[in-house]
């Protein structure tokens, strides 16, 4: 199955699952207890949280994504909870829970105006998570919430550093604005990869964007290498649209390497989950000579040694290179493509 598709049929569950708790925990609040009015609670959680968490993941996440992202936090917040308002209201309004579940609708309709305080408010909290979740990142916050990483741990981790070839080049040419504007256009588009490829954004820094995978679930099919490849691909399908906005084709470098990293909590004012390692220092070291080699891209024997399938483009050898912080330097490989390909 396509992985956005997957993770948005994920996602869809955890909301309607989490929704009916919350149609249960409203009826019981209110002291209905009979198999009748807690059977109403599921069918009217169930019918919301499948209305609600399908055009949040299928519309507000598809077409409307750039329009809503283009809004400041608090005001994506309200637009998502007025179009939440317009679809809860008639829902409850005809009681579709209670049709649902085959219950004599109530005709004084006493409980209306809690139910959609109660709504309104469960959606708000909701979308208040998922707007968190999705500033730091899901895993990130997944992370945070079940206290992995509290404590320092050391993994075994594939890490794809990606740059923005002469990004400095297009700053002096289209201004601060415009090149924030490109750099938030051309990761937005690289994450897409990332998320094909089931990987995990470490961070963005500058114009570099850090992508890493548990050794596990990086060793399946090559995926930091076809997530390089996709990344490529994906400007490349958008080199039209960019050129009109931007007047530029943004072109990308990267590096892959795999080894022993630390992970863990760090910070007090703003807490984050970082990675430490020689790892993270020759993977950072690989990048800046990618640079100066055809194909821009260089991975280490370590980490292409790890991939069990065959690799989706021809590699070729490049020897011992040296590094900085390395005195016996690393030895590694580059994309066999011509230079008019990557550019």
């Amino acid at each position: 199955m396509n992985a956005r598709l997957e993770r948005k049929l994920r996602l869809l569950a955890v909301v309607t699952v989490a929704s009916a708790i919350g149609g249960v925990a409203f009826v019981v609040a209110n002291g209905l207890m009979s198999p009748s009015a807690i059977a109403a609670g599921i069918a009217y959680g169930v019918f919301l949280g499948v209305a609600l968490g399908g055009i949040s993941l299928f519309v507000l996440e598809g077409p409307m994504r750039p329009w809503l992202g283009s809004l400041s936090f608090t005001a994506n917040l309200l637009v998502r909870t007025a179009i939440y308002a317009a679809i809860i209201v008639p829902i409850l309004y005809f009681q579709l829970g209670e049709i649902i579940a085959r219950v004599p609708p109530d005709p004084s309709r006493k409980t209306f105006w809690i139910s959609i305080v109660y709504s309104v408010v469960f959606v708000v909290l909701a979308n208040l998570v998922l707007g968190i979740a999705n500033i730091i990142g899901p895993r990130a916050f997944l992370n945070f919430v079940t206290g992995r990483y509290h404590l320092p741990v050391e993994e075994n981790r594939f890490v794809l550093f990606v740059d923005i070839a002469g990004s400095t080049g297009l700053a002096e040419r289209l201004g601060g604005i415009a090149i924030h504007r490109l750099l938030d256009r051309t990761f937005r588009l690289l994450t897409l990869a990332v998320v094909d490829y089931r990987g995990e954004v470490l961070n963005y820094v500058g114009d570099e964007v850090i992508v890493t995978w548990r050794e596990r679930s990086g060793a399946v099919d090559c995926r930091p290498l076809r997530c390089f490849i996709a990344m490529r691909d994906e400007l490349s399908l958008a080199a039209g649209q960019l050129e009109r906005e931007f007047g530029v084709l943004p072109r990308i470098r990267g590096s892959l390497h795999f080894g022993a990293v630390i992970v863990g909590e760090i910070g007090d004012i703003k807490r984050a989950i970082v990675f430490n390692g020689d790892v993270m220092n020759a993977a950072a070291r690989l990048e800046e000579l990618s640079r100066s080699v055809e194909g821009g891209f260089l991975a280490s024997r370590a980490g292409m040694e790890q991939f069990r399938s065959a690799l989706p483009v021809k590699v070729r050898d490049l020897g011992r290179l040296p590094i900085r912080g390395r005195v016996e330097g690393i030895d590694v490989v580059g994309l066999d493509i011509p230079t008019a390909q990557t550019a």
